[in-house]
């Protein structure tokens, strides 16, 4: 394990395959059977892996091993179908790991879809899943376009408004390019997703003005206000920089997750326990053949990406290429853990009587 500084800060790398076995160690510790912990365990990885710092271990105690302890999170989840047609389905999630639920309830998606051509599910009874996007990359490796959302606590207010009552509610969408530089988007509906206040935090640094309000209910550069006040702006920050458009999305998400599946949208929930995702599925195939859907995705992208940059850009880039950047560099030479997250795995491995990763 080697240690580096980041923006001033003391940082040290721990090796992905370690961590992944802690953590799918320290489920099985928490109740939950080995298949299950190792399915939760690859999903929350993989947020490190792909350089999305605002999930993944850092959230791994406060989250995950927290819900456990306290009951909040059933480790022994029956995740099931509730309803079903030809190709949709309602899932309950039994009130298990997110990251688990989410992951089942994407493989009825691509079942539906293998069989019909689409498959749309609404699911209920779950809680926080990490990243949308890894659910969304499933459908790839079946030659499918994936897409996944998700509803979460109250933390945006509407356009206009001045108290949240809308979540971040972030969307993914993949779709496959014969090169393998998959276009894979996955983005919260408010300006920034929470985790970046948290990753502020980490390093001591101010936000930029227009990702939160404070509890004056006027825009803060301070992440440690932002989060006390849980008044996240929505995608285009004010009113007169289109705001609607972000809560409008947060709500679009919110009727597809929560209302579509009776699990609750966020501004009907007074005690936050649910949490509701949607998922889809779409077989290339019944459209058109799959080598030559791929191949128009890679003239696309080679051509987007040849687009002349603004001064200081270095090039133009397309969803999923940073993360993919990522992938490799963290594979090859570590994921970055801040002190806090060290001494969050090590207070866990300590509790649990495991041996830490790091």
């Amino acid at each position: 394990m080697a240690d580096d500084q980041h923006d001033g800060i003391h940082v040290e790398y721990g090796d992905s395959a370690a961590l992944f076995e802690f953590c799918a160690r320290s489920f099985v510790a928490l109740g939950v059977p080995e298949e299950d912990a190792r399915i939760a365990a690859e999903v929350l990885l993989e947020s490190d892996l792909r350089g999305i710092e605002s999930h993944g271990v850092p959230r791994f105690e406060a989250f995950y091993v927290n819900g456990l302890k306290a009951g909040r999170i059933n480790p022994r989840a029956n995740v099931h179908i509730m309803h079903e047609a030809l190709a949709t389905a309602l899932v309950d999630g039994d009130g298990g790991l997110g990251m688990l639920v989410g992951y089942r309830s994407m493989e009825v998606a691509i079942r539906k879809a293998a069989e019909t051509g689409a498959g749309f599910v609404s699911t209920r009874n779950s809680s926080h899943f990490g990243i949308a996007g890894y659910y969304a990359t499933m459908a790839l490796q079946h030659d499918m376009i994936g897409w996944t959302m998700t509803n979460a606590s109250p933390q945006m207010p509407p356009a206009g408004g001045a108290d949240p009552r809308l979540g971040t509610n972030p969307i993914a969408f993949a779709a496959p390019s014969a090169d393998g530089r998959d276009f894979i988007l996955d983005m919260a509906t408010t300006t920034v997703a929470g985790g970046k206040l948290e990753i502020a935090q980490r390093k001591q640094a101010k936000i930029p003005i227009g990702w939160a309000y404070g509890e004056d209910k006027q825009l803060t550069d301070d992440p440690n206000e932002g989060r006390r006040a849980r008044r996240m702006t929505p995608l285009g920050a004010t009113p007169e920089m289109s705001a609607h458009k972000g809560a409008g999305l947060s709500a679009m998400i919110d009727i597809l997750s929560g209302i579509l599946s009776g699990g609750l949208p966020t501004a009907l929930q007074m005690d936050w326990r649910h949490v509701s995702h949607f998922f889809g599925a779409l077989r290339i195939d019944g459209f058109r053949p799959v080598a030559d859907f791929e191949q128009m995705m890679q003239d696309w992208g080679d051509a987007v990406r040849a687009t002349p940059p603004l001064p200081g850009v270095d090039h133009v880039l397309l969803p999923g290429d940073k993360e993919r950047a990522a992938r490799a560099d963290r594979l090859a030479h570590g994921i970055p853990l801040y002190p806090e997250t060290v001494e969050s795995l090590r207070r866990v491995a300590r509790d649990l009587r495991l041996e830490p990763p790091v």
